[in-house]
C-alpha cells in the first residue's frame, strides 16, 4: 500500500510513518497542501490520510480539488473534531472515512483496509491469471498447488502485474509504485524483487518475462 500522509505535526506524523514502515507500506509525508498537490501530480497513491488544519489552508479544500478532478483515490480524514455535523460535512464533500484524534494505529490500519475493500469492489478481491490467483486485500497468492502468504513489496509488485497482464513495466515505473520518492532505489533492488516474484510463481503457469529496453511483464508459459 502506498500512502500519502498530509499532517503538519511532526510529533504526530513521525510515529505514524514508523508504523506504516514496520508494516511494509510505502509512505510520503508532507506538512502542507501545496506539497501534497505536488506529490499527487507525480505519484499515484493507494490512500491519502489528510489532516484538516494545515499551515497553508484547510484540508477540506484539497479534498474538494481532488474530487473535482475526478481523482478517486480513497481519502481518510484525520481530525480532532468530534461533532457529528463535522463528520457528515466531510463525508458529503468526498471523504471515504474519518478518524478522530488521538487514535490507535491499528484502528487506522483497519479503516484503511476497509476503505480499500470498498474502493476496489468485489471484483478486485481476487485477481486471476492462468492458474494463479492473487488476493491483494488478504495478502496471499494461490498457485493452484499451494497458498503463499506475501510480504508487502511482493504483494504490491504482483498486483501491478496481475492488474495489467502482458503489459511491460520499466524499472522506473515499478520503482515509482513500490517505493517513496525519498527512498534511493537502484536497478539491482528492482531485479531482486523481480527475482523473488519469479520464485513465487515457479509452480504456476504464469511467469515474469524480461525484454531489454522495455522492462518486465506477466505472461504465460
Amino acid at each position: 500500500m502506498k500512502v500519502l500522509i498530509v499532517e503538519d505535526s511532526i510529533d504526530f506524523a513521525r510515529p505514524l510513518l514508523n508504523f506504516f514502515k514496520i508494516e511494509g507500506h510505502s509512505t510520503e509525508h508532507t506538512e502542507t497542501l501545496s506539497h501534497a498537490e505536488a506529490y499527487l501530480k507525480v505519484s499515484k497513491f493507494d490512500i491519502i490520510l489528510l489532516d484538516i488544519m494545515l499551515p497553508d489552508g484547510d484540508g477540506r479544500n484539497l479534498l474538494k480539488k481532488i474530487r473535482k478532478k475526478n481523482i478517486n483515490t480513497p481519502v481518510i480524514i484525520m481530525t480532532a473534531k468530534s461533532e457529528v455535523s463535522d463528520k457528515i460535512d466531510l463525508l458529503d464533500i468526498g471523504a471515504d472515512d474519518y478518524i478522530t484524534k488521538p487514535f490507535d494505529f491499528s484502528e487506522l490500519d483497519a479503516r484503511c483496509r476497509a476503505v480499500l475493500r470498498r474502493h476496489k469492489g468485489k471484483n478486485q478481491l481476487c485477481l486471476s491469471y492462468c492458474n494463479t490467483s492473487l488476493y491483494p486485500l488478504l495478502g496471499y497468492l494461490n498457485t493452484g498447488e499451494k497458498k503463499i502468504q506475501l510480504r508487502n513489496k511482493e504483494l504490491r509488485l504482483l498486483e501491478i502485474f496481475f492488474n495489467s497482464p502482458e503489459i511491460y513495466f520499466s524499472k522506473n515505473q515499478i520503482a515509482d509504485r513500490l517505493f517513496s520518492i525519498s527512498e534511493s532505489v537502484s536497478d539491482n533492488t528492482i531485479e531482486v524483487y523481480i527475482g523473488r516474484v519469479r520464485k513465487l510463481l515457479k509452480d504456476s503457469n504464469a511467469k515474469i518475462e524480461t525484454n531489454r529496453g522495455m522492462g518486465y511483464r506477466l505472461t504465460s508459459l
